[in-house]
């Protein structure tokens, strides 16, 4: 077991750069989520100010 987390004298190395590489990642999908939901709100306010207008599509099914 030794051998696999030494990594072959490398480990001082490899081990960080997964540290990094997960605190990255980590804070890429914690500001997409918090992009994701603040961007919902603005689109939930914004249909909630203009009323859905009707489209092209829809005109015809009347």
């Amino acid at each position: 077991m030794d051998g696999v987390l030494g990594m072959g004298g490398y480990a001082a190395y490899v081990w960080p750069a997964y540290g990094i590489t997960a605190v990255v990642m980590l804070g890429l999908l914690i500001t997409s989520l918090r992009e994701m939901r603040k961007n919902e709100s603005q689109l939930a306010a914004l249909k909630q100010a203009h009323p859905r207008r009707r489209g092209r599509a829809e005109e015809g099914q009347s």
